[in-house]
């Protein structure tokens, strides 16, 4: 399967990162199952953004079973008629036409995306929602497929989005092994959100950020303030105090959002029962999982899990 990555000048470099996916597939399958190559309208040497230069092959007739775009500021506003038509000619031909991050404008301008989901880096969703209304814009997601067009995230998300597409041409012990290759922590499904509590929360002393990673490994368990205070080394008053000034959330308030999210991510990406996920999660049932998603994000975990399942069904 030959898949074509499309550079430009002032790329961003991290649009390549999805690269060694495919290489690492080969080496998983024993076999040369995927052949990549770079492109771009003239070839030869294109530097990113950054200054980093990668030596490309020009643009031409043969067909590709995939097309992926890179991102770079560069296309935003109108990106060079010659890629547009590139574009636009091989996606009648290739089986899969893909966009990481800010590609995503690329294929909007080249009329892939009209009437379509599709998601970007979530700086840059109002954007694209603005500029092209016919798009179903998903703001808060790893990748997106509709059809043949998959579109993802910001840099790293190409990662999974290029693990997804092992995942659908291999199967999924595959594509497993080859995340643990890479050291990818955790292989995110398309319908993860783009936010990570942890990150949100911002801890600013090890401490806290001590407490919260305990949290986080024992969600199973009642999670106390005082266990909580414990693992900081500190006293339950001086924890609680440290930890609102630090996250500008209460211990409880955090915690339930680490519940959540860890639940979110288990819906979407395991064949567990909600009792179950619930049990492993902290909220101990599957009612007061269901009460908690319904107060914090408007819907109940069934449909986190039915979407998980239309994205991923690419098969």
């Amino acid at each position: 399967m030959s898949v074509a990555f499309i550079v430009f000048d002032g790329f961003q470099s991290m649009s390549l990162s999805a690269l060694p996916v495919f290489e690492y597939a080969n080496a998983t399958a024993g076999e040369a199952v995927y052949e990549t190559v770079v492109l771009s309208e003239h070839g030869g040497i294109v530097r990113s953004s950054m200054g980093l230069s990668v030596v490309t092959e020009p643009f031409d007739d043969q067909v590709f079973d995939t097309v992926i775009v890179g991102s770079g500021d560069s296309v935003i506003e109108a990106a060079p008629p010659g890629l547009l038509a590139f574009v636009r000619d091989h996606a009648r031909t290739a089986r899969r036409t893909a966009s990481i991050c800010s590609g995503a404008f690329v294929l909007a301008q080249a009329g892939l995306l009209d009437g379509r989901r599709a998601t970007t880096h979530w700086n840059y969703a109002p954007a694209l929602q603005a500029r092209y209304p016919s798009i179903q814009v998903d703001a808060d997601r790893i990748f997106v497929v509709d059809g043949s067009i998959w579109t993802s995230a910001g840099m790293t998300a190409g990662i999974d989005l290029a693990l997804a597409m092992v995942e659908n041409d291999l199967d999924a012990d595959k594509a497993r092994r080859v995340a643990q290759t890479l050291v990818v922590y955790h292989r995110r499904a398309g319908g993860q959100s783009q936010h990570s509590t942890l990150l949100e929360l911002a801890p600013k002393s090890d401490r806290i950020q001590t407490a919260l990673t305990y949290a986080r490994r024992n969600l199973a368990s009642p999670l106390s303030v005082e266990q909580l205070a414990d693992a900081a080394r500190l006293s339950p008053r001086q924890f609680s105090r440290a930890f609102r000034a630090e996250t500008g959330q209460s211990p409880a308030k955090a915690i339930e959002n680490l519940r959540l999210e860890a639940a979110r991510i288990m819906l979407e990406d395991s064949r567990h029962t909600l009792d179950q996920i619930a049990g492993q999660t902290g909220f101990h049932d599957g009612r007061r999982m269901r009460e908690a998603f319904l107060r914090v994000f408007g819907q109940p975990p069934q449909v986190f899990r039915r979407r998980a399942k239309y994205e991923t069904g690419v098969s």
